[in-house]
């Protein structure tokens, strides 16, 4: 290393991050020491150093901060205190693009939060642990894409108000937040966006957000995202409560749809079954559907008019009610003999009960039949239990259908 022009050297020492790894390269040689300033991202995981004190965690990174040139990426994962943070983001301002801290905000006086309006160039905000009383007092954050909130806990604060502040997110996440009620979210430049909310899964949602592409969303009852023209990644669950309405406008461009959850409506479930015609995987995992409290099972879904509506489909996981409904004894009474399912390459469906043993099976071949393009058939055989033996007969031909179709068929 001594060989080493100083600008390698530098180059070499630049990358590396964590705080305790740079405090070594400091004590090795002058050298060294003086290559250091050119780090480009400093690391400070939970275990850096052994302080009892956010004190004096604050001075340590207060004093390996004051000695980077141009730092570009900041994480902190130790404890500090709102003075510290002050203090050693007022030195890096200037450069900072990427801060990423964990929070541990047990108290909101003063609020951590305010002081991070210092870094007005950041590109990238990342919040660990976040308890919030009020909205922060950000200005504008001019250059802002990437805004993530992991473990927030929000006392009647219209998160809205914190979001203008942010007006050029292209990538919003917010999971496991507590305390939302309902959300409005106008942010112009938005392509991917996920939400997790805790609680009673009875939140609401407005999403105007005219260039989102992907949407992942947990936790709500109602979600209403009216511009989709662009929207190609959906995933909608909620295990807790349930969901009662969805409205989204032109899903002309969705490629993947997942539907996940206890109990749906059947005007939720089939609303998004017809906007979705150009989906190529579509995932469904609902239960029940009904409305309030009322438990129902999905009533009959033709098989055939399913699927001509969903040419473009390439992968099918079906679970449990879905699977149950397109069994019907109806369904396949009247099948055109050009009917085909063209794209269709793999399927996944899960199995928890032998009922209606005869109608599956006829739901299974007409899969392998109609399926031109099938290559993967997943049969997923969960916790199906009888008291008699028709769980068993069921199993046998489900084998059996396995051993017809061995190149194609699978059973787990």
């Amino acid at each position: 290393m001594d060989s080493l022009p100083d600008a390698i050297l530098q180059c070499i020492l630049s990358r590396i991050s964590n705080a305790r790894d740079v405090s070594s390269c400091n004590c090795v040689s002058k050298r060294w020491k003086e290559s250091t300033p050119y780090i480009r991202t400093l690391y400070f995981p939970r275990t850096s150093f052994k302080t009892p004190s956010s004190e004096a965690a604050d001075n340590i990174i207060k004093r390996m901060v004051s000695r980077v040139v141009n730092l570009e990426e900041l994480i902190v994962y130790i404890p500090f205190s709102p003075n510290g943070l002050a203090s050693w983001l007022s030195l890096v301002a200037h450069s900072l693009l990427q801060l990423e801290l964990r929070m541990d905000n047990l108290t909101n006086n003063p609020s951590k939060l305010d002081y991070i309006a210092t870094a007005k160039n950041l590109e990238s905000l990342k919040l660990w642990g976040v308890f919030m009383l009020r909205s922060p007092k950000w200005d504008v954050f001019p250059n802002l894409k990437n805004l993530e909130i992991i473990g927030a806990r929000l006392k009647k604060l219209d998160l809205s108000l914190l979001l203008r502040s942010c007006p050029m997110l292209t990538r919003f996440l917010l999971l496991g937040c507590e305390g939302v009620r309902s959300l409005s979210i106008d942010l112009p430049c938005l392509e991917h966006c996920k939400l997790d909310f805790y609680g009673m899964g009875d939140c609401s949602l407005t999403l105007t957000s005219p260039k989102i592409e992907s949407l992942e969303v947990r936790g709500c009852s109602w979600i209403r995202v009216p511009e989709t023209k662009h929207l190609r990644t959906l995933s909608i669950s909620n295990r807790d409560g349930r969901v009662y309405m969805v409205d989204f406008g032109n899903l002309s461009a969705l490629e993947f749809l997942c539907m996940r959850g206890v109990q749906w409506s059947w005007d939720a479930i089939c609303k998004m079954l017809k906007l979705a015609t150009e989906v190529k995987h579509l995932f469904m995992m609902v239960e029940f559907t009904g409305d309030f409290d009322a438990l129902k099972p999905f009533p009959e879904i033709d098989f055939v008019d399913f699927f001509n509506s969903h040419q473009k489909l390439r992968k099918f996981d079906i679970h449990g009610a879905m699977f149950a409904a397109l069994c019907q004894r109806n369904s396949l009474k009247h099948v055109d003999s050009a009917f085909v399912i063209p794209f269709l390459e793999e399927v996944v469906i899960t199995v928890r009960s032998p009922l209606n043993a005869e109608q599956k099976m006829s739901t299974l071949d007409s899969l392998l039949k109609y399926g031109k393009s099938l290559k993967i058939m997943v049969i997923k055989i969960l916790e199906m239990k009888s008291l008699h033996s028709s769980a068993d007969d069921f199993f046998d031909e489900i084998c059996r259908l396995r051993y017809r179709n061995r190149n194609i068929v699978r059973i787990q």
